[in-house]
């Protein structure tokens, strides 16, 4: 019966029919082009092309966020759903229990450091950037909004060293002067103003040991910062190295020393790099740490003792720990760190342990935890990569080469996996500037051009 019909119908309209099907069945095998753009020369895109690329779009970093302040577990940022949201790790590669649930992304987290019974965390609505301060608390499993002002940034906290304050900076104000306050979480109405501010780059480095001042950074340009004591309670306020008009010294972070008399600081005074100096507080009295480094130190953080000093310095792009003892002055490389991105320096508060977070080649972002006693380096967490297999993925090399102008330049220079022989084409991949810089961090899309296509990849450092 079927086929007595359709052999009735006219051959023109079967010939549409026909056509209508070819061109579904086509359409429904590349992938359609968003009417807002017009395509010019650009041949149809398979749909087979998009499930290849998929998983190189699929990865998911961890961060560290924090150590609890007595037991050997931490908090991180990690990506399950379509967000980064706060987990709990209670050993190396153990179980990631996710503890915050929002549509927004939630990467900072900070215990409170006496007992770990809640934590805070920073969040926005929408991607608007006006983060507020929230307090999760363990025994109810919720979250609570602490500071006030919806059109207002907060953020940047910092712990006193008895853990029943924070100093935090907030643009509730006007909008704009990025204040300094001080707020007991346990009660959201202690919230006060200490220090009234002009400008947005304004931001709490420290307390001092004895929690009655504190240490801000006033952060002018890339080139040019202040550093100030506050007074506590009353808001005084002293520039600690007075600047002239014309001065362009920048500092990168400061934090005090155990005795309270000086500054762990970051600053270029009379170098081209950033180097890790001390600054005596009553004579003012700069002594450079790392002379010896023709490299920027990129972040630093002192151990609770204040014994020893973790830093990280930019080798050119390739990052390199280091530990100081601040007794002798010492410091040493720290072996058998994987090649890639260093951040997010955190020391148990009770424990001689120095976790932070390692972007290489064949990760995008996990935590590592060395223990300088024993000199072992542990893994804490394995970000999936999509399925990937990125053990394949050789190193990149730094390479370097003269310009048409007599400068040396620097770059990055990604291989295909051995599997490709021969020529390989090549991407050179130029990033914007001036301040921006390559590093051999994971590559994620660019990883299909190395891992499915053979073609290599310059980065060059212009």
């Amino acid at each position: 019966m079927t086929r007595m019909k359709a052999s009735r119908l006219p051959l023109a309209l079967l010939a549409l029919l026909a056509t209508t099907a070819t061109a579904a069945a086509q359409q429904s095998d590349t992938v359609p082009i968003p009417e807002n753009l017009v395509p010019d020369g650009i041949p149809p895109i398979p749909r087979s092309l998009v499930d290849q690329v998929r998983p190189y779009t699929e990865y998911r970093s961890a961060g560290l966020a924090d150590w609890h302040p007595t037991r050997r577990e931490m908090l991180i940022a990690t990506r399950f759903a379509s967000t980064p949201q706060i987990h709990r790790v209670s050993m190396p590669l153990g179980a990631r229990s996710q503890l915050t649930f929002f549509d927004e992304p939630v990467t900072f987290a900070s215990y409170e450091p006496r007992t770990g019974a809640y934590f805070l965390f920073t969040k926005d609505v929408g991607g608007n950037e006006f983060g507020q301060i929230f307090r999760y608390d363990f025994a109810t499993r919720r979250s609570v909004r602490l500071t006030r002002g919806d059109r207002s940034q907060n953020g940047g906290i910092r712990w006193s060293h008895a853990g029943d304050r924070i100093a935090y900076g907030s643009t509730r104000r006007n909008g704009a002067d990025r204040d300094l306050y001080v707020m007991n979480p346990a009660d959201s109405a202690s919230d006060r103003m200490v220090l009234e501010v002009q400008g947005g780059g304004w931001g709490v480095a420290d307390w001092s040991p004895d929690d009655r001042r504190l240490i801000a950074l006033e952060g002018l340009s890339v080139n040019r910062a202040r550093l100030w004591l506050v007074d506590l309670p009353d808001g005084a306020r002293r520039e600690v190295v007075p600047l002239g008009a014309s001065d362009t010294v920048a500092y990168g972070g400061a934090r005090f020393s155990a005795d309270g008399r000086s500054l762990y600081l970051t600053t270029d005074q009379d170098s081209e790099f950033l180097r890790l100096a001390r600054l005596d507080l009553a004579s003012r009295r700069l002594t450079v740490l790392t002379p010896r480094i023709a490299h920027d130190v990129v972040s630093f953080e002192p151990s609770h003792d204040g014994r020893t000093i973790a830093f990280v310095v930019n080798q050119d792009g390739r990052f390199a720990l280091y530990l100081l003892d601040t007794t002798t002055g010492r410091y040493r490389p720290v072996p058998g760190v994987p090649l890639g991105i260093i951040g997010g320096l955190h020391w148990h508060p009770t424990r001689n342990l120095l976790g932070f977070t390692l972007s290489t080649i064949r990760s995008p972002g996990d935590v590592y935890v060395l223990d300088p006693a024993r000199q072992s380096l542990t893994r804490w967490t394995e970000s999936e990569t999509g399925g990937l297999d990125t053990s394949t993925l050789p190193e990149p090399e730094l390479i370097r080469w003269t310009s048409f102008d007599g400068r040396e330049i620097t770059g990055f220079y990604y291989r295909p996996p051995a599997k490709f022989t021969g020529k390989r084409p090549v991407i050179v991949d130029i990033h914007g500037g001036p301040e921006s810089q390559a590093l051999p961090g994971f590559q994620g899309r660019q990883t299909y051009f190395l891992a499915e296509l053979g073609v290599a990849i310059i980065e060059p450092n212009v």
